[in-house]
């Protein structure tokens, strides 16, 4: 995995490259078949990004109609560069780094001929020109396009799960270098955290497992005034799916717009347990939460959907 890492950022730290590029080398990976991965490009007030999003079909996964679940990888980003403002890959890039590498992965895997059994849809977006904003304690890494913008593009209804993949150092919350894994959020609930997800976490870092706190003003959407710790999790506002962040982090505080602070080794990590968690969820082998524990809260205490909205405005309450 960290071959593909290494040759990913060589390719992303650049001020030209755009979604075409990421193809070019997607297909490069899959062989003849190719990677039938799609651009699509998307024009904001401050300027403009490729979406790219890659479906690795499975043995038995929903493209062929079979019966096996369909994974959702998410590459969470503002950008990869804040050219002219910062020159080189920025911090923010690891979360698309780690979506372009687990999709070369099992796209090579599928070339080798070890198919999973359910299909994976990989999403990110490339922005080597993004915009920065402030943000406490360190600045933010912002976007041309705006969070339901990203959740059009990179959330897809097929995705019955969504790993969230999201460099996640700009805080004083996560004291760790490495990867930390959130609770689950499905549809305004902040459940436990899935011990399957975390054990295989451990398995894959070789390390115990780490966790972060997650905050109700965390899942609900950008936009409406309150203070998120970053938009790892911002793909649970677009879907009904069980969504669980996957946080690149380090041991202090660090700007998304830092450059010279992406650790490939990291990076490496996340996108190998996201393979992992690819073959495990579509085997059926693992779950992102209990459904009937979920049921039971939402009887009991009613849907929390409503914090996925943007909610009502002062003047409204």
């Amino acid at each position: 995995m960290l071959k593909y890492v290494l040759d990913i950022v060589d390719l992303l730290d650049d001020p030209q490259v755009n979604g075409k590029t990421v193809v070019e080398y997607l297909d490069s990976v899959s062989g003849t078949e190719g990677s039938s991965a799609k651009v699509t490009t998307v024009i904001g007030e401050q300027g403009s990004t490729d979406f790219v999003m890659v479906r690795i079909p499975g043995a038995r996964g929903r493209t062929s109609g079979g019966d096996a679940r369909t994974l959702g990888v998410v590459g969470r980003l503002g950008g990869i560069g804040a050219r002219p403002e910062v020159t080189g890959l920025v911090s923010d890039a690891d979360g698309a780094v780690s979506a372009i590498a687990t999709a070369a992965k099992l796209l090579d895997m599928r070339r080798r001929g070890d198919v999973l059994p359910g299909d994976v849809i990989v999403a990110t977006h490339i922005c080597p020109n993004a915009p920065t904003e402030p943000h406490d304690p360190v600045p933010f890494m912002g976007s041309p396009v705006d969070i339901a913008t990203m959740n059009r593009h990179e959330v897809a209804d097929e995705m019955e799960a969504v790993l969230s993949i999201d460099t996640t150092k700009g805080n004083r919350i996560i004291n760790h270098k490495g990867l930390a894994l959130s609770p689950t959020v499905k549809e305004g609930w902040v459940l436990r955290v899935s011990e399957q997800l975390g054990e295989l976490l451990a398995v894959v870092t070789g390390e115990p497992l780490v966790t972060y706190p997650v905050t109700t003003q965390d899942i609900t959407p950008y936009g409406n005034g309150a203070h998120h710790i970053n938009s790892i999790l911002q793909p649970a506002t677009a879907t009904a799916a069980p969504v669980v962040g996957l946080a690149i982090t380090s041991a202090a505080a660090v700007p998304g717009c830092g450059t010279g602070a992406s650790h490939e080794t990291d990076i490496a990590s996340a996108a190998r347990y996201a393979v992992e968690v690819a073959k495990a969820y579509g085997s059926g082998q693992l779950d992102f939460h209990d459904a009937v524990e979920f049921d039971n809260l939402v009887s009991r205490y009613g849907s929390l959907a409503h914090l996925q909205t943007l909610g009502r405005t002062p003047q409204e309450s």
